[in-house]
């Protein structure tokens, strides 16, 4: 893929009223979806739950990509038409997750680094021959008691960046996430804090690698309050203080920023997304990469009676999509959820 493809493959990404759904989950974080809703997590039952959501009617009307796990890219439909094919028919992107995620980081107790960069160049070239257009890698950064450390934040953001310059030697669109955990009882001034020397410790080491950023996507947390914060900032200060970190951080060239939902509820992420597209226009797209905000209502009704509910959890997922979607534009109103 040249440079061109990158940046056209980039843009399709976050096209206008279009966002990235999240499936990427592992074999351990899919058994506790499973668990909550009392089926088996069999590799049968993930395959079957997985043809549910990507066979969803109308689905690419809102959903430009879908990252899916290493099972996930390999899997084929109960007709046997591959995953990656179906994708493709309805116009969404297949992305996959190639991190070996996070693990404990020598010498800072308490904290993460993200493993996975040995051998990924040819798991890379894998991929590509498997349908990726797109790949994900995860960070996560800890808000605590003398965390992060700078030396935490450096070892991540150089990691991302070097995966950055192996998709991009692959033809394969890179998305970077250094997600700041909600976990914990911070301010938002501190989310902001963290959040904003992770950004540009970020995109200064992109810079170094060499990274094309309009052929880039930023996946990035929200600057909201601790999830065990006395008093949690409303929707209006989460949107004001997370576009005014963006603009301190994040280069205009840059191709597009797509929130994760990281433990946030289906309808408070949409409303955080929309109140910032209501701010104004930015040098870049800012539109949705969730999982568990997109999935959790299908999740629960095809739990329910997995075959008999699969259109009625198909048309869950559809609605999220759409409300994620004009959240996108600025144009959601909280009245459509029951519509």
């Amino acid at each position: 893929m040249s440079s061109m493809d990158l940046v056209k493959t980039a843009q399709a990404m976050v096209a206008e009223g279009k966002g990235i759904l999240a499936i990427d989950e592992s074999t351990g974080t899919c058994q506790k979806r499973f668990d909550s809703i009392g089926v088996e997590c069999t590799e049968e039952n993930r395959r079957q739950y997985r043809q549910m959501l990507l066979t969803t009617p109308g689905l690419g009307d809102h959903i430009s990509g879908a990252i899916l796990f290493d099972e996930t890219i390999r899997q084929s439909t109960a007709d046997g038409v591959p995953f990656t094919q179906v994708m493709e028919q309805a116009g969404i992107l297949p992305g996959i997750k190639v991190d070996k995620g996070a693990h404990a980081l020598a010498g800072h107790p308490g904290e993460k680094v993200t493993e996975g960069l040995d051998g990924l160049r040819n798991r890379l070239k894998e991929y590509v021959s498997l349908g990726a257009k797109f790949a994900k890698w995860r960070a996560v950064i800890t808000i605590g008691d003398g965390m992060p450390t700078s030396a935490c934040i450096e070892a991540n953001c150089q990691a991302l960046a070097r995966y950055a310059a192996l998709c991009q030697e692959a033809g394969v669109v890179p998305m970077v996430e250094p997600e700041v955990l909600m976990d914990g009882a911070h301010s938002i001034d501190e989310c902001y804090e963290v959040t904003e020397a992770t950004l540009r410790s970020l995109f200064n080491q992109m810079y170094e690698q060499n990274i094309l950023l309009e052929g880039a996507i930023l996946k990035a947390s929200m600057v909201i309050s601790g999830s065990d914060a006395s008093d949690r900032a409303g929707v209006e200060e989460v949107a004001g203080a997370t576009v005014q970190c963006l603009l301190n951080s994040v280069p205009a060239a840059l191709a597009g920023v797509v929130f994760l939902s990281g433990g946030q509820g289906d309808e408070e992420a949409t409303a955080h997304l929309d109140a910032m597209n209501r701010l104004g226009q930015f040098p870049w797209p800012l539109s949705f990469s969730y999982g568990r905000a997109l999935q959790a209502p299908a999740l629960a009704t095809w739990g329910e009676n997995t075959s008999a509910n699969i259109a009625a959890a198909q048309r869950k997922l559809a609605h999220r999509a759409r409300m994620n979607g004009l959240a996108a534009t600025g144009t959601y109103e909280a009245s459509l959820e029951k519509a």
